[in-house]
């Protein structure tokens, strides 16, 4: 097993994560939280989370479980399994905890770890999940810019082009 370096973030259960919020809490700092897949890392979600960390003290990023990414995208997702993601987001700098969650939203997560930033990108303006949670204990929600063109079905999409292109 690799040693952790010493700016890589960690992987905690719930009960952890909301442990580590009170301490946070207790040090006058602001713990910030989104979620998602985070399914072949690009640039499009690094821009998001270094905007996400720029709004508190801490981030803290709740990953899709490979059966709530299969559930929510098909079945030949995710690509990387869950433990591979999480440790790639861990060794982003401004990532500081990584909770993997098995439901299909990550309400209850939400509910319990109550973080002070809940952010989500622009185009889930529509829903948030766990605002009402975040703004009834005091916290806020922002909508991220997403990067345009920057997504990962479509790096799968060119992928799959190019492996057709390749073929002919």
């Amino acid at each position: 097993m690799t040693p952790q370096l010493q700016f890589e973030g960690r992987v905690l259960s719930a009960d952890q994560m909301r442990a580590e919020r009170d301490r946070l809490h207790a040090e006058g700092k602001t713990l910030v939280f989104t979620n998602g897949c985070f399914d072949l890392l690009h640039a499009g979600h690094v821009s998001y989370l270094q905007f996400a960390r720029s709004l508190g003290d801490a981030l803290c990023i709740g990953l899709n479980s490979d059966d709530s990414v299969r559930r929510a995208k098909g079945p030949s997702r995710p690509i990387v399994a869950q433990e591979h993601r999480a440790r790639l987001l861990c060794c982003l700098r401004f990532v500081d905890y990584v909770v993997v969650f098995g439901e299909d939203e990550p309400r209850d997560l939400i509910a319990r770890i109550l973080p002070d930033v809940l952010v989500k990108g622009r185009d889930w303006a529509h829903y948030v999940s766990g605002r009402d949670i975040v703004e009834a204990n005091g916290g806020r929600v922002v909508l991220a810019d997403m990067v345009p063109g920057l997504s990962t079905t479509s790096v799968v999409n060119r992928i799959l082009q190019n492996s057709q292109k390749e073929l002919k």
